[in-house]
């Protein structure tokens, strides 16, 4: 009987599983995870279950009977130690599970700041996953002061829970602007607006020297001089793929785990899908962290397991949620050189991408119809004319029939 063995019980673990189940695969299946809860949604950790808007059910991805109801043996709290290729198993817990067929959805790890400069004093958080968010709800408290360090969505985002609950929010971010790495200028100002707005002081161009503090984090020393006074710090300055299981087994690693089209990685019956894994990609070689490839790419896995022989053509999609406004990111920016704006009713906005006529990438803030449209665009390979999309009286409807 094959037995197909998953690492990483998150998004792309769940996924991965349930369509193997729901695909008619008859073998045996295991998933590990080093949380002691099953399969959860991360998105919502920083903001509906930080705000207790959300219980630890709900967050659930499936309930945790579905694993033993449907034959999936559901490991949790346990860590893989090793791979063991020539021998195909893995070794966990202190003993070893053979695999006919190995999955490494292993998802990404936060960068934290380091120790010479205050990382480890105690509460300084980062987001990632139950137990981070868990430990840092009880400084959520009006009138704290927080310091964010980062200013991508992550940072953002805990901008804006903070700002909510009444906090005394500072956010520094390093490079020039706010979204630098991963947004047009048009996107930059208009979070920095929106967030200026509900009283979070934002510095860009300024970095974090030191953090200080005895044992407990007190304060906090900017490049610039500025000394601040803080109760807590959050630390959002991106991820990286949790890459170290599958060095040590000796698999290519290029911007993570290295696979082809259909998730297979360098060494056979090795695949890998999610945070964790780049793939081929327009001719080029790409990384996605986003739950929608986490899921769509973990169930071609699956159904190449089952024999489907497809390859993994993603159609990326984003979105953050800061106060009242929804991001909605279609398609991938890079490579733009000019940015069309299109204004819409009620405060709602879109930024369209492009590199010279061809329609890159589109930000739409509370405008889910520009979203949509424009998802729908790219991944049709339509692209509509700049002036014709920044036109407030074109039917964007009609853009479809182009």
């Amino acid at each position: 009987m094959t037995h197909v063995v998953v690492i990483g019980a998150g998004q792309a673990g769940s996924s991965l599983v349930a369509k193997l189940r729901n695909g008619g695969f008859q073998g045996k299946v295991t998933l590990i995870g080093e949380e002691p809860v099953a399969p959860y949604q991360r998105p919502p950790l920083s903001k509906k279950y930080l705000l207790g808007e959300m219980d630890l059910d709900r967050l659930l991805l499936r309930p945790e009977s579905f694993y033993s109801e449907n034959g999936i043996d559901l490991h949790l709290n346990e860590t893989v130690q090793s791979i063991d290729v020539a021998g195909q198993a893995v070794v966990a817990g202190g003993h070893r599970i053979n695999y006919d067929e190995l999955v490494l959805t292993t998802g990404s790890v936060p960068r934290r700041l380091p120790a010479a400069i205050g990382g480890l004093l105690d509460s300084v958080y980062v987001v990632r996953d139950l137990k981070d968010v868990d430990s840092m709800a009880p400084e959520f408290a009006e009138g704290k002061r927080v310091l964010i360090v980062g200013g991508g969505y992550i940072g953002l985002e805990a901008a804006a829970v903070a700002a909510s609950r009444g906090l005394d929010v500072t956010l520094v971010e390093m490079a020039d602007r706010i979204l630098q790495r991963v947004a047009a200028p048009e996107t930059s100002d208009y979070f920095r607006t929106l967030h200026s707005g509900k009283g979070v002081r934002i510095l860009e161009g300024v970095g974090l020297d030191h953090l200080t503090g005895d044992k407990k984090v007190s304060g906090a020393k900017l490049t610039d001089g500025t000394e601040l006074d803080v109760d807590f710090v959050i630390v959002g300055v991106g991820i990286s793929p949790a890459t170290a299981l599958a060095e040590a087994a000796g698999l290519d690693i290029e911007n993570g785990i290295k696979t082809d089209a259909q998730g297979r990685t360098s060494v056979p019956h090795i695949w890998a899908a999610g945070d964790c894994a780049s793939f081929p990609y327009k001719g080029a070689r790409i990384r996605l962290e986003s739950v929608p490839n986490a899921i769509d790419q973990a169930e071609i896995v699956a159904e190449n397991i089952m024999g489907a022989d497809k390859d993994y053509v993603a159609k990326p999609w984003f979105w953050s949620d800061q106060y009242d406004v929804k991001l909605q990111i279609a398609g991938l920016n890079t490579g733009y050189d000019r940015v069309v704006t299109r204004e819409g009713g009620g405060g709602s906005v879109s930024f369209w991408y492009y590199q010279g006529d061809q329609l890159l990438a589109v930000d739409a803030m509370n405008a889910p119809r520009d979203y949509m449209i424009g998802k729908r665009l790219i991944e049709s390979g339509k692209s509509p004319a700049p002036e014709t999309v920044a036109d407030p009286d074109t039917d964007m409807k009609a853009l479809m029939k182009l």
